[in-house]
């Protein structure tokens, strides 16, 4: 009886032990891209902040970000960026954006803010991103989100 004991402590010693050995797994995970600000300027431009998530458990510096940007169910054109920008393991951080958009996405994010409602978006396009330690990989973005506008601030959408 106590060798089958001292047998079953030797085995779950041994299988913590080969767990700890194998230190932190590295995982790649897709990023995301989406919008956390738009704000319209007197001109009619639009200032975004992207925000870049890293689900990876590892940096990625995010290089190139280029997303097709319809609001409503309207074209506003194509938005790029080259943020070079290194974003922590399971972290975001956010890059702003100066864009020219389409008249006719300009007059459908001025009516959601005028009758101060909700405005579905949707991101697709790639965001180029480099794993720590490796190269350069283009991840496929596709989102699907609402912004709604800010009470006290004119223009602003989050």
């Amino acid at each position: 009886m106590k060798r089958r004991i001292s047998l079953l402590i030797l085995m779950a010693t041994s299988v913590l032990l080969a767990g700890c050995g194998s230190g932190m797994v590295r995982r790649v995970s897709d990023p995301a891209v989406s919008v956390q600000q738009l704000t319209v300027k007197a001109d009619g431009q639009w200032v975004v902040e992207l925000r870049l998530q890293n689900y990876s458990s590892i940096p990625m510096r995010f290089d190139t970000v280029k997303v097709e940007v319809r609001v409503g169910d309207q074209a506003a054109g194509t938005l790029q960026a080259t943020p070079g920008l290194s974003v922590g393991p399971e972290s975001a951080d956010v890059v702003t954006v100066p864009f020219a958009p389409a008249s006719e996405a300009r007059i459908v994010v001025a009516d959601a803010l005028a009758g101060r409602r909700g405005l579905p978006y949707t991101l697709t396009g790639s965001a180029d991103a480099t794993p720590e330690d490796a190269k350069v990989r283009s991840f496929d973005i596709d989102t699907r989100n609402t912004l709604n506008p800010v009470p006290g601030l004119d223009g602003v959408l989050r």
